[in-house]
């Protein structure tokens, strides 16, 4: 017998989910331009196109949102640079497609980006706590695979390389709007690399 959780999904579970997705997506950019708390449920309901009320058939709070948004987004950071790293075929090519990655997360997620910087402390204390053994797990994969790629320098320098890369490519697209993606791809690829002391090919 299939138990439930292998179920197809139904119109009403996809539209359930789409709408928690559209709800999160607001509440990136509303959170990034106003703050978590300078935001209100009656707010994030109206940025997503529903009443305040009906946000929570989807999250218990706000607080509830900003942990969905913030935990989720590190979850998909740890288990696609994972994914990155099992599919490459040596440690060099590991580390450009993990900069690829990161690219790719940086450029498509600026709001996140600023709300976790900004807002990172209005998390309740195991949210907070969870978020951070994420992002320790993303760093020392980076470190892993920097540890391969350079087995002469000290892992306290190689941590310290992947921090300022993340620094690099999180902070760049803020200030990066109006030149093309492609450009700005190219470039952060090229600064990433050098900093993580890998030949630019």
């Amino acid at each position: 017998m299939s138990s439930a959780a292998e179920s197809p999904a139904t119109p009403r579970s996809r539209a359930k989910a789409d709408r928690r997705e559209a709800l999160l997506g607001a509440a990136a950019t509303l959170f990034a331009r106003s703050g978590f708390n300078g935001a209100s449920i009656e707010d994030l309901g109206a940025a997503a196109g529903v009443s305040g009320p009906a946000v929570y058939r989807h999250f218990s709070g706000k607080q509830a949102v900003l942990a969905a948004l913030l935990v989720g987004v590190s979850e998909h950071l740890v288990t696609g640079g994972q994914g990155v790293v099992d599919e490459a075929t040596d440690a060099p090519s590991a580390l450009g497609d993990l900069v690829r990655f990161h690219i790719d997360f940086a450029l498509t997620n600026p709001d996140v980006i600023r709300v976790q910087d900004r807002d990172l402390d209005s998390l309740a204390e195991e949210d907070r706590h969870l978020v951070r053994a994420l992002q320790r797990r993303y760093v020392e994969l980076w470190v892993e695979v920097l540890r391969r790629v350079h087995p002469e320098v000290s892992e306290v320098l190689l941590r310290i390389r992947a921090h300022a890369t993340f620094g690099l490519l999180n902070s760049t697209p803020h200030s990066a709007r109006d030149s093309s993606e492609a450009a700005v791809r190219t470039l952060l690829e090229e600064m990433a690399l050098a900093a993580l002391g890998m030949p630019i090919s």
